[in-house]
């Protein structure tokens, strides 16, 4: 399960037998949250028990390093 960054308490992190569209999983004591990458942004797809003002701040930490979620999952899938 490759780490992507730790943020807030949450772990984002994807799986390594992962699929397409890209996307980041996150996961905190209290939940976890799937983000589907979208015609260039990350879109919450699903998520269960984070409170709302924390999938707020997870959707800015995500926006924010978008392009270095894509270069991670490009690097681990080798895919150029």
């Amino acid at each position: 399960m490759p780490e992507i960054f730790l943020f807030y308490g949450f772990i984002f992190y994807f799986f390594s037998n992962e699929h397409d569209p890209i996307h980041v999983h996150v996961r905190g004591k209290n939940g976890n949250a799937k983000f589907n990458l979208c015609e260039g942004k990350f879109v919450l797809q699903s998520s269960d028990g984070i409170k709302m003002g924390d999938l707020k701040k997870i959707d800015k930490v995500i926006q924010d390093n978008t392009q270095i979620i894509i270069q991670h999952w490009h690097k681990y899938f080798d895919e150029d």
